[in-house]
């Protein structure tokens, strides 16, 4: 018996298709993995302002005053997650750890960024150019 609504009939293009989207963003985890390695660099801004530079390998938890308070960052096993937040939502502690990337707490204007390049293989492409 056939639910009213659903509609069967998809074709042989449509199969081929979302199995090719499926097939370019498996690859695309992959290439992004590859061309943005991990860094080497904890950068640490408050307000606009650079508090903060440290390596990632040290372990490490830094107390950083925004304009609602303050913000915890931890720094631990070569990865970094904002551990405290006085934001209400607290999406940026809901993040977690990160080994790439960024981690940002706009209530409280505090960005945790992870630069510098680990590996040089890639260094004269980017994330946009590829």
């Amino acid at each position: 018996m056939r639910s009213k609504g659903t509609n069967h009939n998809t074709t042989f293009g449509d199969k081929v298709l979302l199995l090719l989207l499926v097939f370019l963003s498996v690859y695309s985890f992959i290439f992004i993995k590859e061309v943005m390695p991990e860094g080497s660099d904890i950068r640490i801004e408050a307000a606009g302002k650079l508090l903060y530079t440290l390596p990632i390998h040290i372990n490490k938890t830094v107390e950083v005053n925004g304009p609602l308070g303050t913000t915890v960052v931890e720094i631990r096993d070569s990865r970094v997650r904002i551990k405290e937040s006085p934001c209400n939502n607290k999406i940026c502690v809901h993040e977690g750890w990160v080994r790439s990337g960024a981690i940002i707490c706009l209530p409280n204007r505090v960005i945790v960024s992870i630069t510098g390049k680990a590996n040089k293989k890639h260094e004269d492409i980017d994330g946009i150019t590829g």
